[in-house]
C-alpha cells in the first residue's frame, strides 16, 4: 500500500558568493559547521563514526522554533565535492520528512549556490509537523529560512580567508 505524500513542493533559494567552488562546498558539506548559518537548525551532530561528508553517513540535526524543540536524522545521498551536497530527512520511526540540496556552480564571480527543500512527509504525519514545529506554511517558512542561511553563509565565506 502507497502512503499519500506531501504533493510535490519545493522551496528554493540562490546566491552568489565571491569564492572558488570548493570552499563553498567544505562548508556546506559539513552539517555540525554549516548549521551556524542557519535558522531553525541550531545544532548537529555524525551518527555511527561518521565524520565526513559520504553517501550514507548520516548526522542527527536538532530544530527549534521559539519553545519548541525537535530532532531529525539525515543521511547523505549526494556527495559530489564542489557541485551538490544533499541529504534526506527523516523523523522518529523513519517517518519522511524532507530532502535538502545544494548545488554548487562555478560563476565569473565565484560560485552560485541554490539550495533546495522538497517536503516528503506523508499527508497522515502533516498535523503532527505543525503541533511539533508550531509552523502551519512549511514551504513559506522554508522560503524565507533558505534566504537567510544563504545570506549568513556567503557574508561568512566572502569574509573568510580562503585556505
Amino acid at each position: 500500500m502507497r502512503i499519500p505524500r506531501f504533493p510535490e513542493a519545493a522551496a528554493t533559494g540562490t546566491v552568489t558568493i565571491r569564492v572558488p567552488p570548493t570552499e563553498a562546498y567544505r562548508i556546506i558539506s559539513d552539517p555540525p559547521v554549516m548549521i551556524r548559518f542557519a535558522e531553525e537548525a541550531h545544532r548537529a551532530r555524525w551518527l555511527n563514526g561518521a565524520g565526513t561528508p559520504a553517501v550514507g553517513a548520516r548526522f542527527q540535526g536538532y530544530n527549534r522554533n521559539g519553545l519548541r524543540r525537535w530532532a531529525t536524522t539525515c543521511r547523505i545521498t549526494d556527495a559530489d565535492p564542489a557541485r551538490r551536497f544533499a541529504y534526506e530527512v527523516t523523523a522518529p520511526l523513519r517517518i519522511p520528512i524532507s530532502r535538502w540540496q545544494y548545488d554548487i556552480e562555478p560563476s565569473a564571480e565565484g560560485c552560485t549556490v541554490t539550495e533546495t527543500n522538497w517536503l516528503r512527509v506523508p499527508l497522515w504525519f502533516i498535523p503532527f509537523a505543525i503541533v511539533i514545529t508550531g509552523v502551519f506554511d512549511r514551504i513559506g517558512a522554508n522560503n524565507s529560512n533558505i534566504t537567510t542561511t544563504l545570506q549568513r553563509l556567503k557574508a561568512h565565506l566572502e569574509s573568510a580567508p580562503v585556505s
